[in-house]
């Protein structure tokens, strides 16, 4: 043969180590190409499966909607005389990025077993950590944006004033949020691989959310059995972070906060993974990939 002779057909392209001479290790190649899966992959899956009919859709239920509920819990809590302005406004934005990661995240991937193509997944060799976690990232910047906004317009509404040097630090409590939240909505989304109708599992845990995680009403207040459930979900422990640096503490004060949340993200994201991988599992041992 011409190839085995080293004399070329035309056309024969060079393999990418002819053409630079180097061999590429296959470790290197393995780490862009999950760098590749995290990234591109996970923003290309986001807009392809977080859907909304048009943007008029997207407004009024992850701007307006965040807006107007805080404004509802401040006048309540105007006219009963409980708490300030700047409890409710750092609560409600916060708490509001629930939205944005649990359906998010449940449409980014459940929404591949009503696509049909979950089987094309789950039998690919892709690593399943960027497949997956990549599609978390656009969610997390969704989240954060909708909290900010929301915490300004608040703000800005109902004539709350922040100390200009907390700022900085409330900026780092809604990202640290974002992502804690992120990790439930990744654990949601994989149960959402077992359950016919996902949107009705996201409602409930946002209410639930609403209430045990100190968003409207003190965590000193609540029962003690709804403590201790409120100590282990996301969320808690960074609406109480931004209380205290709109109260006008350093940020150093509130770090012991934010390193709680941000290991209880860290534990529902594994645990999240961990739920996707016995699904796959359950699904390959019965030949039910996509069973409801």
């Amino acid at each position: 043969m011409a190839c085995d002779a080293g004399i070329r057909p035309p056309g024969f392209a060079r393999g990418p180590s002819e053409t630079t001479g180097r061999h590429v290790p296959s470790g290197k190649r393995k780490r862009v190409n999950s760098f590749r899966l995290f990234f591109v992959g996970g923003l290309t899956s986001y807009r392809a499966l977080f859907y909304w009919l048009s943007p008029t859709i997207y407004i009024p239920s992850l701007i307006v909607a965040p807006i107007f509920q805080i404004l509802l819990f401040a006048y309540i809590g105007r006219s009963a005389g409980l708490q300030s302005d700047v409890f409710y406004v750092t609560g409600n934005a916060i708490q509001y990025a629930a939205i944005p990661c649990l359906f998010a995240m449940s449409q980014t991937v459940s929404g591949e077993r009503y696509q049909n193509t979950l089987h094309a997944i789950l039998v690919s060799p892709a690593n399943r950590f960027p497949l997956f976690v990549g599609r978390a990232l656009p969610v997390m910047g969704n989240a954060a944006f909708v909290s900010a906004f929301s915490f300004a317009a608040g703000c800005v509404i109902l004539g709350v004033s922040l100390p200009a040097g907390s700022i900085p630090g409330l900026a780092v409590v809604i990202l640290v949020a974002a992502f804690s939240c992120t990790g439930l909505g990744l654990t949601n989304a994989a149960v959402s691989l077992r359950v016919r109708e996902n949107a009705v599992l996201s409602n409930v845990i946002f209410g639930f959310l609403l209430i045990f995680t100190g968003a409207n009403v003190p965590i000193s207040e609540l029962p003690t059995w709804m403590q201790d459930v409120s100590h282990v979900l996301p969320l808690t422990h960074a609406i109480q972070a931004a209380r205290d640096l709109a109260a006008g503490e350093p940020f150093s004060d509130v770090t012991g906060l934010l390193a709680t949340e941000l290991g209880i993200g860290i534990a529902y994201l594994a645990g999240g993974l961990a739920l996707l991988r016995v699904f796959e599992w359950q699904g390959r041992k019965h030949a039910t990939l996509e069973q409801l």
